[in-house]
């Protein structure tokens, strides 16, 4: 058999990262199976393993796939082109979950993230390592929140450390009950506004 080419081979990846995505959200991480992915994809076990060493890595680079949009939300997050501090978070976050409402895929990986995997057995190292995003947004919002402190942007009295903490607590709880709800859920509806009104309550 003629060795594929690198263009076919990086075109059976993606087969498969898609294939794993919908698995994955159709019968949970746990209950996946790499023949199970195989079988949706076309393509052979061994075919599956030549690519991806283990589910886990499968997973992430599911995550890996469907998530690089929100190198956008980050950018905007530390963007010099936005004068107001607070006005970047609020852009921000405002990125985030338009990114989820408007991009079926991220939607998808959140949701299999989220809902659809039980951080068990070969999963239990997992769960430390998707956090790494959270704790990376954790550090930015400090930045930020400093600088809108320096800039006198931030009401009196307030301290942009515990800001950071609130506003991470916040968008976790926030995007989670988005998740949770229903499309035409009045939560989902409302979205927008709580971002930033959450915003507002910081404005000096």
């Amino acid at each position: 058999m003629a060795r594929k080419t690198k263009a076919e081979a990086e075109q059976t990846r993606r087969q498969i990262i898609d294939a794993a995505r919908c698995v994955f959200h159709e019968c949970g991480v746990s209950r996946t199976t790499m023949e199970k992915v195989a079988h949706v994809a076309g393509v052979s076990r061994g075919a599956v393993y030549w690519h991806f060493e283990n589910k886990a890595a499968l997973f992430f680079a599911m995550r890996d796939e469907s998530t690089r949009e929100l190198d956008e939300v980050r950018a905007t997050l530390n963007s010099p082109d936005i004068a107001d501090p607070l006005d970047a978070i609020e852009r921000s976050l405002l990125q985030f979950i338009g990114a989820v409402e408007n991009n079926p895929l991220v939607r998808q990986t959140f949701e299999i993230m989220s809902l659809r995997c039980e951080y068990v057995d070969e999963f239990t190292g997992v769960l430390q390592e998707l956090n790494k995003p959270c704790l990376d947004f954790l550090a930015r919002l400090k930045t930020v929140y400093a600088k809108a402190a320096e800039l006198g942007k931030l009401r009196p009295g307030l301290d942009p450390e515990a800001l950071a903490y609130d506003t991470l607590s916040f968008t976790t709880g926030l995007f989670n009950n988005w998740l949770a709800a229903s499309d035409g859920d009045d939560l989902r509806r409302r979205t927008h506004t709580m971002i930033r009104n959450h915003i507002a309550l910081r404005r000096g």
